[in-house]
């Protein structure tokens, strides 16, 4: 299944993609994507419904993160050789963990905002597993079922914040906006092999990023049981699994996003995702003047 999250931010409704692309509501037959439903059982007989019998939603409906209800956004860092090779990174003998603030999370197509004294914002196409079951001290070879499904996340990152103003990375990880999720949650189901997945991200119509999930050093069931002995990782949870090469910040001179870039973010089976880029004074006067923000 491919499911959303769907309407005005903070107020979304649960839905899925039916097999033509159309977008159903599924606010009739579960309350949320989040918490309890997205168990086992729950995703099980949401699979038995017959998505024709669902309200079809408007064109234009805005989609909303694909999942809610998250408590704890997890990241990894330089978990691609490819990508640890560009930044002139050692390879990493065990994962680097790292937290975003889950008040980051946006949809997928919603406005990034530069946050206020950026410079070095950048952008890295990630492949985030959504929680479906509590996890704590589970082995690699169960850990999958402990997997809701997967997503497409924008790690967007402030490289000043990160690595030029001390302490930890997590200062430059979790602004507002720095947290695209969707369009769709996909559950593991339609997804032939995790290791092998095709991903890219465009800015302003140039390929920025190019990689595959096979350069990945700790896999995705190897990552969501490292994670869980360290915490209790439970349902809506995120882990956002690294990137590949191709980031602004690994360019010669590095190239940083400015107002009004437009980044375009694709994993093979998992969608797409479109957002325009804006400064921070910008956004708050077109807040202050009652404009669209996204």
């Amino acid at each position: 299944m491919k499911l959303i999250r769907h309407g005005a931010s903070g107020d979304e409704k649960p839905g899925l993609v039916d097999a033509k692309g159309g977008l159903r509501d599924l606010s009739g037959t579960l309350r949320d994507i989040a918490g309890a439903g997205l168990s086992r059982e729950s995703l099980d007989r949401l699979a038995r419904i017959d998505p024709t019998s669902l309200p079809l939603l408007p064109a234009g409906t805005r989609l909303g993160p694909c999942v809610g209800g998250t408590r704890n956004f997890v990241a990894i860092g330089l978990n691609y050789a490819d990508h640890a090779a560009e930044t002139g990174a050692a390879i990493p003998s065990e994962p680097i963990v790292f937290n975003k603030a889950p008040s980051c999370i946006v949809g997928p197509n919603d406005t990034v905002i530069l946050p206020k004294a950026s410079a070095k914002t950048d952008w890295e196409v990630e492949l985030a597993v959504v929680i479906g079951a509590r996890a704590s001290y589970v082995h690699a070879n169960e850990a999958l079922r402990y997997v809701a499904g997967v997503c497409i996340c924008n790690d967007l990152s402030e490289r000043e914040f990160q690595m030029e103003r001390g302490g930890t990375w997590t200062k430059g990880k979790g602004c507002p906006t720095f947290g695209p999720l969707g369009p769709w949650l996909v559950t593991l189901d339609e997804i032939p092999d995790l290791k092998n997945l095709s991903m890219s991200l465009d800015l302003n119509g140039k390929r920025m990023q190019t990689g595959s999930t096979a350069t990945m050093i700790f896999d995705v069931a190897q990552l969501v049981a490292y994670v869980s002995h360290f915490m209790m990782l439970e349902p809506g949870d995120v882990i956002t699994t690294g990137t590949p090469p191709g980031v602004g910040l690994g360019m010669k001179p590095p190239r940083y996003l400015r107002s009004d870039d437009e980044m375009v973010l694709r994993i093979d089976g998992l969608g797409e995702q479109r957002q325009r880029v804006v400064a921070f004074d910008d956004w708050t006067a077109k807040v202050a003047a009652g404009e669209p923000t996204n």
